[in-house]
């Protein structure tokens, strides 16, 4: 094996182990990522740590900073609301093919969900629930493409800035605007659970901007 192949080889792992930390939270926008540190934790050579920091870097999670080394990188402003507006795009398209596939067990599960979201007081339990609502309702679209991407789109929001969202949104017009999302569903009425998916996102997006601007 050549010594690139083997590089990225060790790499992987590196790599993998960081962008689930970033991911879940337990790496935080703007925290240094210390090269020296991770080789050790890792049993490895900083090669491979700084060839898994560079592919994060062009996959968006780290920015590389002039004698700061490594963060995890701080979305923007800007860029929190692109993200919203490619949001948009895909869940309403994977809401748009899921509809004609779902079927009572589908139904049941975003029921339970939307129970738990209903009796739950915590803002990170919420964001989580949200989470799971929302999958649950693109689940059944039958493109792991379109899923994919959603998953990943969700992976550079982070869960930070979730938080921040959720927060944001409160409980109460959340809750009421996913059960009639549902509902639509449940009623095979495709156009409109589309709309009101739309419209949902949209208005998250709005106050999420104006909650940026007062930061």
């Amino acid at each position: 094996m050549s010594g690139n192949k083997a590089t990225q080889v060790t790499a992987e792992p590196i790599y993998d182990a960081l962008k689930s930390a970033i991911m879940a939270g337990d790496l935080l926008p703007g925290e240094p990522l210390r090269q020296d540190e991770i080789a050790r934790n890792h049993g490895v050579s900083k090669i491979p740590v700084r060839e898994a920091l560079l592919r994060l870097e062009v996959d968006g999670f780290v920015t590389f900073r002039k004698n700061k080394g490594a963060t995890v990188r701080e979305l923007t402003p800007h860029e929190i609301l692109n993200l919203l507006d490619i949001r948009v795009a895909l869940e309403c398209k994977a809401l748009e093919l899921a509809i004609p596939h779902m079927v009572h067990s589908d139904f049941d599960k975003a029921d339970r969900i939307l129970a738990e979201y209903g009796e739950s007081t915590d803002i990170s339990t919420w964001s989580d629930l949200n989470v799971r609502f929302h999958q649950a309702l693109y689940d059944p679209c039958d493109n792991p493409l379109l899923l994919q991407m959603i998953d990943d789109l969700r992976a550079r929001i982070g869960p930070v800035t979730r938080l921040l969202v959720t927060e944001t949104s409160g409980l109460e017009r959340p809750h009421q605007e996913h059960h009639r999302i549902l509902d639509a569903c449940k009623a095979g009425e495709v156009e409109k659970a589309v709309d009101l998916m739309r419209q949902h996102i949209e208005t998250t997006k709005k106050e999420t901007a104006a909650r940026l601007r007062r930061r």
